[in-house]
């Protein structure tokens, strides 16, 4: 088994292969961070059929390399930046520090002092999170544009219109309305859109939510087994 040691930096990333049984290091090389550069790596790699990867800071800096190695089935270890320097201080020319050493700590540190954790690939919990939060950003959307409609159908109905409103309500209000002047031809045309808006925002809701109801019946919780309980709920 090769250990690949990744130091990672905002622009560039420098792996280097490290043999645990021996400490010796084999090759190196220093990439861009561009997808492109993540493939080029990983065809160097190749040359070492059993592999690992020992990334440094794979939550941070390594994420979304960590990530990319996940998703193709490679093995990934998380390394601390703390334990690295440790290995630096430890050896020949104490706390000396290059991306080619950094990379081959990281490495020694995972195969030799137990300090790497293994790091999982993304599941369905991790998208369930995404649209979770892509429905929130979606609700308040919608909210904010129910309320400005209400403000607008306010100055153009005589006593105004319900709180609660659909799109479909709003747009039968709306149609009683004949405009007259400059601002109500405006306050008119901006309601009409704000009704397309919030069809907009009721589509990607429904669709939101079938996505969610996808992950959670391939989860197979039986949260939704229980009355009152959909998949966006559980």
């Amino acid at each position: 088994m090769m250990l690949i040691g990744i130091d990672p930096h905002k622009s560039t990333h420098t792996a280097t292969a490290v043999d645990p049984e021996t400490n010796r290091d084999h090759a190196s090389l220093r990439i861009d961070v561009t997808l492109q550069e993540y493939q080029r790596m990983l065809d160097w790699a190749r040359q070492w059929p059993q592999r690992r990867w020992a990334v440094e800071n794979a939550r941070g800096l390594g994420h979304h390399l960590t990530s990319w190695l996940l998703a193709r089935g490679e093995q990934v270890v998380d390394v601390a930046p703390s334990a690295t320097a440790r290995v630096r201080q430890l050896s020949r020319g104490a706390g000396r520090k290059n991306d080619r050493i950094d990379a081959a700590a990281a490495a020694c540190v995972a195969a030799l002092q137990g300090d790497a954790r293994p790091v999982q690939p993304e599941r369905s919990t991790d998208a369930l999170a995404l649209l979770d939060e892509r429905r929130s950003n979606l609700a308040q959307a919608r909210v904010r544009a129910v309320n400005q409609l209400h403000a607008l159908l306010r100055a153009l109905l005589p006593g105004g219109a319900p709180r609660d409103l659909s799109a479909a309500k709003a747009e039968q209000l709306l149609d009683t309305v004949v405009p007259v002047g400059s601002a109500e031809l405006t306050r008119h045309a901006i309601a009409a859109d704000l009704i397309a808006e919030i069809r907009t925002w009721d589509v990607k809701l429904k669709d939101n939510a079938k996505a969610m109801a996808a992950l959670v019946a391939e989860s197979e919780s039986r949260l939704t087994d229980t009355p009152g309980i959909g998949a966006v709920t559980a």
